[in-house]
């Protein structure tokens, strides 16, 4: 199984190398958003370990771009993060888990294994129009990898002109 790592402490980085290699795991490592960006987009992973404090861009941004451009490769997020609305953005933002550092390294390797079992199916459940996203699982929409601040009703407005155009296009 392949895995990347993405986390700028080197320390923690070898140490969890060092422990998923000994369990057969091929691991890449990335210490920033954008190379973890880069690596994603030039490999196929079976799972992404991703810290939420990176450099260039954060792990909660690199999870959202993620999800937006279709990827369904589980995530689990690594980090000292630990509030419950820390918990909630990540978890929100499309990762499939998140744990706590510092952290349990059986506890660790039970959540890889337990994600590695579900596979690579989930759906992609954004819809996407050029570069504008919409997010119907969290009511959000981002135009330009930008967050729009929307009222529900225009929320509901804007989904309903969209499914309509959509209808259109497979009636022609």
């Amino acid at each position: 199984m392949k895995v990347l790592l993405v986390e700028d402490d080197e320390r923690i980085a070898s140490s969890l190398t060092e422990a998923l290699t000994d369990h057969n795991y091929a691991v890449d490592i990335a210490s920033d958003g954008e190379e973890g960006w880069e690596f994603i987009t030039a490999f196929s992973y079976d799972l992404i370990l991703l810290d939420v404090m990176l450099p260039i861009f954060n792990g909660i941004e690199l999870c959202q771009k993620l999800r937006r451009r279709g990827y369904t490769v589980p995530v689990l997020m690594l980090t000292a993060k630990d509030s419950s609305t820390d918990k909630v953005q990540g978890l929100d933002a499309g990762a499939d888990d998140y744990v706590i550092k510092p952290f349990d390294l059986k506890e660790l390797l039970a959540r890889i294994r337990a994600l590695l079992r579900r596979g690579n199916t989930a759906l992609s459940t954004f819809l996407e129009w050029g570069e504008l996203q919409l997010d119907p699982a969290n009511c959000t929409v981002t135009y330009q990898d930008k967050l729009l601040s929307m009222t529900p009703k225009e929320y509901q407005l804007g989904l309903a002109e969209k499914v309509e155009k959509g209808k259109k296009k497979l009636t022609r």
